[in-house]
């Protein structure tokens, strides 16, 4: 009668305890985990390891669903959605990136290739994996990027955003080369590179080889500079074959320039 009382006061203390550190799951794990530890024969450090373990867990899948609602994704993709059997090239480059080493070393990712043959999907997934990483992420396509920074120029807060930027682990630009910059235009995404140049990692897709930016950008200096930038840290992964979204639809290609091999320029 005496223990269970006892049992009853410290799970008590617990629920005080842990509302205190603000971590409830606290309670819980020490609830399911005490018969175990009674009887495995934990020590109390193996139990108090465990519970904290727990609350760790909690918090980390917690804060990474948080960073990947503020992501701005258009979808939840992750790389087991993905149809490895269409692009099994690039399937040992991507299974390297996703342990997110190229995060810590301000590493850039360019996916290269036609429309529909996944670049946006693997752009997503590798940006889930950093967020679950624990960086901060954002996603958006490139003409809403030159968008963001055209505003913040015109308010005179162009300094200040790429700044803000810079916090970002990761920024995903989308569809670059769909539609073409004026000179504006590109000189601000000029400066968006610039700015995390060896800082910090950008993930860009394009349907686009290198050799077809100097049109997107309208200049062929500000685009080879700008690309020296991006892959001199940089993997750069090709994607080949028909747009996914056509199979069975009787159309074996759609009309768009043929990604050849990267160059970067001399």
């Amino acid at each position: 009668m005496a223990a269970n009382k006892s049992t009853t006061e410290a799970a008590k203390q617990i629920t005080y305890l842990a509302g205190a550190l603000k971590a409830p799951r606290i309670t819980e794990a020490a609830v399911r985990l005490a018969d175990q530890a009674r009887d495995a024969g934990w020590s109390f450090e193996d139990y108090l390891a465990a519970v904290l373990e727990r609350e760790v867990s909690a918090r980390n899948a917690s804060g990474a669903e948080l960073r990947i609602k503020a992501a701005g994704f258009p979808a939840r993709k992750t790389l087991d959605d993905f149809d490895w059997d269409a692009q099994p090239a690039v399937r040992q480059q991507v299974a390297a990136l996703a342990s997110g080493g190229f995060l810590l070393e301000a590493q850039n990712v360019v996916l290269l290739g036609p429309p529909g043959t996944g670049k946006t999907h693997l752009a997503t997934a590798l940006g889930i994996v950093a967020a679950r990483h624990g960086h901060r992420v954002l996603f958006a396509t490139a003409t809403d990027w030159v968008t963001r920074l055209t505003d913040a120029h015109r308010q005179g807060l162009l300094p200040k955003e790429l700044a803000r930027l810079r916090r970002y682990g990761l920024i995903i630009v989308d569809e670059v080369g769909y539609l073409p910059f004026e000179q504006d235009a590109a000189n601000l995404f000029f400066q968006l590179v610039s700015s995390r140049y060896e800082h910090a990692s950008l993930i860009l897709t394009s349907n686009l080889p290198f050799s077809g930016w100097g049109g997107v950008f309208g200049d062929q200096a500000v685009a080879a500079a700008m690309i020296d930038r991006i892959v001199h840290h940089a993997d750069v992964l090709t994607l080949k074959g028909a747009s996914y979204r056509l199979r069975g639809r009787g159309i074996d290609s759609l009309p768009s320039i043929r990604t050849t091999t990267a160059e970067t320029p001399d």
